[in-house]
């Protein structure tokens, strides 16, 4: 995974999306591999943040639950390098980029952590656990997959897998991703056709449905 800090938002957006991650994937879908990605510069201070966080800002993420998949502790990007990702099985990172965004990115190597985010599905239920104790619910609201059009390069666009109309600018990956009400994006790379830098796997959940009072069965793939 990919960034550097203040220096280049635009060199921090297209490495994290760009970053190399060599994984493996259950062989139904397309293995997952490759790279993360942040943000650009020409991005800065466009997005306000629609909801806040309930959580204290002194409470640290430090574990999340993901059910059939086991608990995970998190841990954060050392200061001043956003590039970096554990590479400790059972271990998950928080993405310090989508902090600023009001979000929580989850990122993790596909051979690694990141082999539970493939098996996750729709409407499967996430707990945050926060250093204070105290947790958040959420669901997952989206699974979202891109082929990257150019893989060798860092400023490559993004095809969506299952609607193949759309393509995405390096930019506009971050933005689907990352901003918008409060959610977890969990993040992995998709390793196919012999490249393991082929795609990205992004899987959102959002807040407990049953809390906002939104009916789970109104859950779909948003493409």
């Amino acid at each position: 995974m990919t960034l550097k800090g203040q220096i280049s938002l635009t060199f921090f957006s297209v490495s994290v999306l760009a970053l190399e991650l060599s994984l493996v994937i259950f062989p139904a879908t397309p293995g997952l591999t490759g790279q993360v990605g942040a943000r650009s510069a020409s991005f800065r201070g466009a997005y306000h943040p629609v909801s806040v966080s309930p959580i204290p800002t002194e409470a640290k993420l430090s574990g999340v639950l993901i059910p059939d998949a086991g608990e995970f502790p998190v841990v954060q990007q050392p200061m001043g390098d956003s590039n970096y990702v554990s590479k400790n099985d059972g271990e998950l990172t928080q993405f310090t980029s989508a902090a600023q965004y009001g979000n929580i990115g989850l990122l993790a190597h596909n051979y690694l952590s990141g082999r539970s985010f493939s098996q996750m599905h729709l409407g499967q239920e996430v707990e945050l656990e926060y250093s204070d104790g105290s947790v958040e619910n959420f669901v997952v609201s989206q699974i979202l997959r891109y082929k990257a059009l150019d893989p060798k390069s860092p400023y490559s666009s993004f095809q969506n897998v299952d609607n193949q109309n759309e393509i995405l600018t390096v930019d506009q990956m971050f933005d689907r991703a990352y901003q918008g009400n409060r959610h977890i994006t969990f993040q992995t790379c998709i390793a196919a056709e012999g490249n393991s830098s082929w795609g990205r796997l992004f899987i959102i959940a959002s807040p407990e449905p049953n809390k906002l009072g939104v009916d789970p069965n109104s859950l779909v793939t948003i493409p």
